[in-house]
């Protein structure tokens, strides 16, 4: 079930994750908008994660074949570019080579294989890895007793909230891990969810449908630091809020449920390019930027490279890379359940 919109979407928030590293490593306008701001383009990632799981699995039936096909296509989707540049940023770091991520000794590196650790934007794919695990006991709750998810839900909700977020993060072994990272984002992988199971079941009347809600979107600049209107203390509290949570999920839901699919500013060619590629994207655009700031130009002509650069090489990763690999590993899948 594909759902247009959504594509664009992703492509937004690869963009203001893009958009807030560039302002933070060029301080481009006075660095205004970065701050660490990028995390609510983030933030719009996990909750597309949770409603498209949701979405996609939460109404098929719960067996071995079907939990076998779901993860290796998670596994097809997401860890076949992280690892090539989770090993490629360790050696390029061994032969002091910083061009990639800083992934300096094999502590390092074994913590981001084990997706308990990440450099950099990387932090966010451990995460991402965690959830579709804990989707598993979701998926399993579906069928009967799906009331158990939102009740799970809540209590991760209260406890997290009730326990002051605590600062889970240190080392095992000199091995470095940071559940912190993990526990925060889990409350919007969660409403994600809760919108999934909900939005072919709800029934919007015509009449609140609009291409108007689409200026929900502009709630998000409202949210960073250097635009925000709340207290000074609140500003950079990001995912230890929860009135963040509630602006960025009303948000969400004015896209997914409110704008009509057919909006042309979510629903085109450009959004479905974008969105396609927002990934290698996501994961690439780090390092580009720092190679052209490197530059003697001004820093309307570096954006305009860095994002040209990173737009090309997120294409060329997905079209010669990312797609083949997760085909294989889909196909690989199939005749594995012929076969059975």
């Amino acid at each position: 079930m594909e759902i247009r919109k959504l594509n664009s979407l992703r492509a937004l928030a690869a963009l203001i994750v893009f958009v807030t590293h560039f302002s933070d490593i060029t301080h481009w306008l006075n660095g205004s908008l970065g701050g660490g701001s990028g995390a609510y383009g983030v933030m719009l990632f996990f909750l597309l994660s949770g409603f498209l799981m949701s979405l996609l699995y939460l109404d098929t039936k719960f067996s071995r074949a079907n939990i076998e096909r779901y993860l290796l296509a998670r596994a097809g989707r997401v860890l076949p570019l992280y690892l090539v540049i989770v090993f490629s940023s360790y050696l390029l770091t061994q032969n002091n080579y910083d061009i990639l991520y800083n992934i300096t000794d094999l502590n390092s590196l074994i913590g981001h294989l084990l997706f308990i650790h990440g450099e950099s934007v990387l932090w966010s794919i451990p995460p991402e890895i965690q959830f579709y695990i804990i989707f598993v006991a979701f998926w399993s709750l579906a069928g009967e007793r799906k009331g158990y998810i939102y009740l799970l839900i809540v209590a991760f909700m209260m406890f997290w909230y009730l326990a002051d977020f605590p600062r889970l993060f240190g080392e095992i072994e000199s091995i470095p891990y940071n559940f912190f990272s993990t526990l925060r984002t889990f409350p919007y992988f969660f409403i994600g969810v809760i919108f999934g199971l909900h939005y072919k079941s709800l029934k919007v009347t015509s009449y609140m449908k609009s291409n108007w809600f689409i200026l929900a979107l502009c709630l998000i600049p409202l949210l960073y630091p250097e635009f925000s209107p709340i207290n000074e203390g609140d500003k950079k509290k990001m995912w230890l809020s929860y009135e963040v949570l509630f602006v960025m999920s009303t948000v969400f839901f004015c896209v997914v449920f409110l704008v009509p699919n057919k909006n042309i500013v979510l629903a085109n060619k450009i959004g479905d390019f974008l969105g396609k590629v927002s990934y290698s994207f996501y994961l690439l655009h780090m390092p580009i930027i720092g190679i052209v700031n490197k530059l003697n130009l001004n820093n309307e002509l570096k954006l305009l490279l860095s994002l040209s650069l990173s737009v090309f090489f997120a294409y060329v990763s997905y079209v010669f890379f990312e797609r083949p690999i997760a085909n294989k590993i889909r196909n690989l899948s199939n005749k594995k359940q012929q076969k059975i």
